[in-house]
């Protein structure tokens, strides 16, 4: 089985997180890591791996950076790695992204692909989704739990109202939630191995020089800083509190 697994390098989690003033994140305020969710899509595959006959691909689209993400998938167990990194793609929308992961995907071939249900920088939640519409193959998102065989994928879901069984065919996509996995640390061997696997680079060019004609796109035209947060309004009990509370809480509209 080929398992191809999507990984994103993000902004750390703790640091604080800026946007250009057209709207683009700027990477370069703080480090860069890889995003925490993918490691957990990772271990899926890895688990997998460990006690049957696997192959894992660790793919990513962003700039020349994002090569370090990969080499710590291949340092945790990975076999081999795709870099789909082109000018071109700079600042791509959710639409560009998709429509590019999924070339790369097509070109490595795979049975199963395993990615994190969001990315914590764009919170967008549907590349999987979309991923699975190009590729023309069924979905299985937000899984907390994961079975795989040869021939299906079944997870878990969690809703609203409970717990939702669900599964699919292969060759299918799918997406995980923090739930599903605790990542494994790389070992020194595997960081050693690591730096023998092979990492391949594509462009647009490698990929389908006229994948993204006639597909639109959504650019940010301006971005402005959120302004600083204010010192709220202090309400002292002297017997008339509650008509204090009342009376500010309909001034917002919010009773």
């Amino acid at each position: 089985m080929k398992i191809v697994v999507l990984v994103k390098q993000v902004p750390d989690t703790w640091g604080d997180r800026t946007l250009t003033s057209s709207g683009v994140l700027d990477r370069q305020a703080s480090e860069s890591v890889i995003d925490e969710i993918n490691e957990r899509a990772l271990e899926v595959a890895l688990s997998y791996q460990d006690s049957n006959d696997a192959e894992i691909v660790a793919l990513t689209m962003g700039p020349a950076s994002a090569t370090d993400v990969l080499r710590k998938c291949l340092a945790m167990g990975a076999d081999s790695a795709v870099h789909v990194v082109d000018d071109a793609l700079a600042g791509s929308d959710l639409g560009w992204t998709s429509a590019a992961i999924a070339a790369a995907i097509s070109k490595a071939g795979y049975d199963l692909v395993i990615a994190g249900n969001e990315s914590t920088d764009g919170r967008g939640g549907v590349i999987p989704a979309m991923v699975a519409e190009h590729l023309g193959v069924p979905h299985l998102t937000f899984l907390t739990s994961v079975e795989i065989s040869p021939e299906r994928i079944s997870g878990e879901r969690d809703t609203e109202n409970g717990t939702v069984s669900v599964h699919a065919a292969l060759p299918a996509v799918i997406s995980v939630t923090e739930r599903s996995a605790e990542p494994r640390f790389p070992s020194f061997k595997g960081i050693m191995r690591a730096k023998k696997k092979p990492l391949d680079v594509l462009t647009i060019a490698d990929l389908d020089p006229d994948i993204l004609s006639g597909m639109g796109r959504s650019v940010v035209l301006t971005a402005t800083q959120r302004p600083a947060r204010s010192a709220g309004t202090k309400v002292v009990d002297e017997g008339n509190a509650g008509n204090q509370l009342a009376e500010f809480l309909a001034a917002e509209h919010l009773i």
